[in-house]
């Protein structure tokens, strides 16, 4: 039997905890869009964790994934540093996050404009090449005096730390570990691993450094009640063997010079996917 990816076998873990153990809420702050409450089955802590080296990846192929739109929605927040919905839709076609509109077209205070109001993307830019073997390489999206302002929704995946490792190889490489404290499993676990792993090679690659170890923290991991049937299809299907990789356009450096063309995953049968695992339809809670 195949084993597909480390995601794949990741995702297989986490979804069968849950079902077994998971813990049921009794009073959830979402609703589904017939008004219904939406009630989380969840586990608490734990992590995954990639070699880069040996091309690990959190990428699935239990069902497709939307790589284009999660590649957009992330330079849309570190690189754009912008809140702004209208942006998100005309630069990259994504229009996810229009559920959370607080009625002038952003999403308040939170997420790029918290990257752009502290400067958090250049700082630590700046610093991991100014002092590579420092331990403070911090981007931290918790910010509770912006939270004083409006905002839509407090950000999931909070926190990310770098490190820059010498190897006894001989190679430097740029480690960061992602802190989540919620994750919507189903609907976007895989997603924004793929995400912040993408973000290690762009800044990997501005710094001067290979790509080393990405690692996944989540605090609490869940499945919507209406997800728990999607959840033992994915449980029950064959992921597909393969060896995705990222690549970036070899020409440029500089992280602010990066489009979404030049940010590529080869190795990843994206059609054998869609006709062997189809895509199920997720509900979300808002």
């Amino acid at each position: 039997m195949n084993q597909g990816t480390k995601g794949d076998i990741y995702t297989k873990e986490i979804l069968k905890r849950i079902l077994e153990e998971g813990c049921l809420d009794k009073n959830p702050r979402p609703k589904y869009v017939d008004g219904t409450p939406a009630h989380t089955l969840s586990v608490n802590h734990g992590l995954m964790t990639y070699d880069l080296t040996k091309n690990e990846s959190p990428l699935i192929t239990l069902r497709p994934i939307a790589i284009k739109s999660a590649i957009g929605e992330l330079l849309w927040i570190y690189q754009d540093a912008s809140n702004n919905l209208d942006l998100l839709k005309e630069k990259y076609g994504v229009s996810w996050w229009d559920e959370w509109d607080i009625g002038n077209r952003t999403i308040g205070t939170c997420y790029g404009e918290t990257v752009r109001r502290h400067a958090l993307m250049l700082n630590l830019l700046e610093g991991i090449k100014k002092d590579p073997d420092g331990r403070r390489h911090i981007i931290n999206l918790w910010q509770e005096q912006d939270f004083k302002e409006l905002h839509g929704l407090k950000p999931c995946a909070y926190q990310t730390v770098w490190n820059v490792r010498h190897g006894q190889d001989g190679i430097d490489y740029l480690d960061m570990s992602l802190f989540q404290r919620s994750s919507d499993f189903c609907t976007a676990g895989c997603i924004n691993q793929v995400q912040y792993l993408i973000l290690l090679y762009l800044v990997a690659r501005h710094t001067g450094y290979t790509p080393g170890r990405f690692t996944w923290f989540y605090n609490n991991i869940q499945i919507y009640d209406r997800h728990i049937d999607n959840a033992r299809i994915m449980l029950a299907r064959e992921p597909i063997d393969c060896n995705p990789e990222i690549w970036l356009n070899p020409e440029k450096q500089d992280f602010y010079d990066f489009t979404p063309e030049d940010i590529k995953i080869t190795g990843y049968p994206r059609k054998l996917i869609r006709e062997k695992n189809p895509q199920l339809k997720f509900e979300i809670g808002i």
